[in-house]
């Protein structure tokens, strides 16, 4: 009985702490005590003595797309049965096209060769395909030196919170892309959430909505150090046209202010004369700083390959160049993108690769124009679709989760609700192309049936 309790001991000291006295009351003082002591190590926690960064502390609840995740989860556990479709986080789900895959292969089968095989490259990247970018992808507007390789945009706006640190200020769109608020959040930039607004203390929050084209409205911004802007943007599916952009550059000038301009979403743009680069737009050089991905272009989001353009334009306050910043926190805290990976971007960048490219964004973007349709038909208020894969729907009132869960329950199908995207979200919900397109069709059919009997026009 003894070696029971005590090995429930080890796994439940609390409940063997009773047992202790109920089942054994035989035992003499001496030894039940002793027994005590040793059961009542188990129930005390290990702690260090270092101190939490009280950045993390004002983090609200987990990172958004887990959180959908661990919400899908929950849901297939109580309903095993469910035929879900995902129109939730931005995945691509095309398998990589046959040149595209064959850089891949390529880059890996020189590994095992003699002559082909690599250790450390340059943090930079390989300068054959910074080059290829600077030409194919910027039609040399910037210089290939200016394009440090990396695994993602995402990462990267990580490490340009690393670059400029706790003492600046930060804005960003309402809603935006959650890394621009959260990672300005640990770095130390910001104070408490105000519990009214949602709004984090010392971010200036552009408010981006309908009433002015998802566009912010910079004759009444206050001015930031910083400016985090995305176009396509992510997640209203709006799309910055080139007099918007002029006036953002020399809005920036004015205030002495830097631009990290986000072009994940640059190849889904079809429309002729709008940028998809903030370098096509005259001065960007002197205030902008660009990040990008091949996830979307080429389905690359588990591959892990992106980059980030700082012109040698670019400078602090005393003088000194960004880039050379840039480039110290790349060879630090970076050991450069996986050679393998970078065989699959040089073949990206061929002319055959770029074809796949353009036939990957022109599936997407047909899945994008089917969403945006059905939800048009059923009289819903619908933004982005064009010239973006994402599609956010004002829900005639309803709150964002509350759509969430509902469309989750009765539609089994995955969303992502617009507040997680910021208070300004609040309200709609953002569905992603980036799906099959018989899921695409299904999810319509699914949207049809029931919003248009419940919820049709109201």
């Amino acid at each position: 009985s003894i070696f029971i309790i005590m090995m429930a001991a080890i796994l439940i000291p609390s409940v063997a702490m009773i047992f202790m006295s109920v089942v054994v009351p035989g035992c003499n003082s001496y030894k039940s005590i002793a027994v005590k002591r040793q059961f009542s190590l188990h129930t005390k926690l290990y702690a260090s003595k270092v101190v939490r960064n009280e950045n993390f502390g004002k983090l609200q609840a987990g990172y958004l797309f887990p959180e959908i995740a661990r919400r899908r989860k929950a849901y297939l556990d109580r309903n095993p049965d469910a035929k879900l479709i995902s129109l939730g986080i931005g995945d691509t789900t095309l398998p990589i096209p046959s040149h595209i895959l064959s850089g891949l292969i390529q880059g890996a089968s020189k590994l095992g060769t003699k002559e082909g095989y690599s250790g450390y490259g340059a943090e930079q990247g390989m300068k054959e395909i910074r080059e290829k970018i600077a030409s194919k992808l910027y039609s040399n507007l910037i210089d290939a030196e200016e394009v440090f390789v990396s695994d993602g945009a995402k990462c990267d706006i990580s490490r340009l919170q690393m670059m400029f640190g706790a003492k600046v200020v930060s804005a960003v769109q309402d809603p935006s892309y959650p890394v621009y608020v959260d990672t300005s959040v640990m770095m130390g930039q910001t104070g408490e959430i105000d519990p009214v607004t949602k709004q984090f203390k010392n971010i200036v929050y552009m408010p981006c909505n309908p009433s002015n084209n998802f566009f912010p409205d910079i004759a009444q911004l206050p001015r930031a150090d910083v400016y985090y802007f995305c176009s396509p943007n992510n997640p209203t599916g709006a799309v910055a046209n080139r007099k918007q952009l002029e006036g953002f550059v020399k809005f920036a000038k004015e205030k002495g202010s830097i631009i990290v301009f986000d072009a994940a979403y640059a190849p889904f743009i079809r429309t002729p004369d709008v940028p998809k680069s903030i370098y096509e737009i005259p001065g960007a050089k002197e205030v902008a700083i660009e990040v990008n991905s091949f996830s979307k272009y080429a389905g690359f989001t588990g591959v892990r390959l992106g980059w980030t353009v700082v012109p040698s334009e670019l400078r602090f306050s005393d003088g000194s160049q960004v880039r050379a910043d840039w480039n110290r926190v790349m060879t630090t805290a970076f050991n450069g993108a996986s050679n393998v990976v970078q065989s699959g971007g040089l073949a990206c960048l061929d002319d055959a690769g770029l074809q796949e490219i353009d036939s990957l964004i022109g599936y997407y973007l047909e899945n994008a124009r089917l969403l945006r349709e059905t939800f048009q038909e059923l009289g819903f208020q619908v933004y982005g679709g064009v010239d973006a894969p994402y599609i956010f729907v004002y829900m005639n009132g309803k709150g964002s989760w509350d759509s969430f869960e509902e469309v989750l329950a009765q539609l089994q199908v995955v969303t992502i609700p617009g507040a997680g995207f910021g208070p300004g979200g609040e309200g709609f919900l953002r569905m992603s192309a980036f799906a099959p397109r018989e899921s695409c069709i299904e999810a319509c059919n699914r949207f049809r049936a029931f919003y248009g009997t419940t919820h049709s026009k109201q």
